[in-house]
């Protein structure tokens, strides 16, 4: 095993299992993005790799998305960094992986943590996981989700699901097409091993060119798509009213605990 503190790299065969390991709630700052980007860099130079699983070390939550205290201290420079990384990088280190990757969601995934998961192939989720896009009500922009949710789901329910910012569970999510398959928690990285050995047991090169035309056909323009959002959502980081949004939910978050 190795990685970096908040994310572990481990191979299984021909599979790496990258898990998401900060506590307590996989909140995301640019060292869990180095950690991550670090393990999808290294199972695409092994050979001996041929899919990748990412999941979560932690029982309850996959990720709780970005780690909004450090953009309420930080502002649009710390929004910027967090953002080239988890937009721009984590979607270049999938694009150039060559092998498949899986993402296996249990527990809570929002904003930033569907960011995450979404950048895989194919999703597979347990029956106690719950997703949602939260970003509008604390002053912030779910960006990335206002180019990639309309192609999957139709602009009407994309519209509801990100203005409303209201959580919904796993069944919901394959409803929609945001997931490929719900499986019982227990049995999540199970499945999502299965699946990944299934990609591995395939002929490598014609794997890595196959996924490869893939991803050029799909994903053409999201680069020009996001980058008008980066820029936007970091001026917003900066706005009285996102600060002031920022804060409330922060302190009642601490108030809860």
């Amino acid at each position: 095993m190795s990685g970096t503190g908040t994310v572990s790299y481990d191979v299984e065969g021909a599979v790496a299992v990258v898990s998401l390991a900060k506590p307590e709630l996989n909140t995301i700052d640019l060292g869990l993005l180095d950690g991550l980007l670090g393990a999808l860099n290294q199972a695409r130079d092994d050979q001996g790799v041929r899919a990748v699983v990412i999941t979560t070390a932690l029982a309850k939550v996959f990720s709780a998305g970005l780690d909004l205290r450090l953009v309420l201290e930080g502002g649009s420079s710390v929004m910027r960094s967090l953002l080239q990384k988890l937009y721009i990088e984590l979607f270049d280190a999938q694009h150039h992986l060559g092998k498949p990757s899986i993402a296996a969601v249990r527990g809570v995934a929002r904003g930033g943590g569907m960011t995450i998961a979404l950048s895989c192939d194919v999703v597979l989720a347990a029956d106690d996981a719950s997703f949602g896009y939260p970003e509008l009500n604390v002053g912030i922009l779910p960006g990335i989700h206002f180019v990639h949710l309309p192609r999957v789901v139709g602009r009407l329910r994309a519209f509801e699901l990100l203005f409303t910012g209201q959580p919904f569970d796993a069944a919901r999510a394959a409803q929609l097409g945001l997931v490929n398959r719900v499986v019982e928690t227990a049995g999540l990285r199970r499945a999502a091993t299965a699946m990944a050995e299934g990609f591995a047991a395939k002929p490598p090169a014609a794997m890595r060119l196959a996924r490869d035309a893939f991803m050029r056909i799909n994903d053409a323009d999201y680069r020009r798509s996001i980058a008008g959002v980066v820029d936007t959502m970091a001026k917003m980081a900066d706005s009285d009213e996102t600060r002031d949004a920022l804060r409330r939910f922060l302190d009642r978050s601490k108030g809860e605990r």
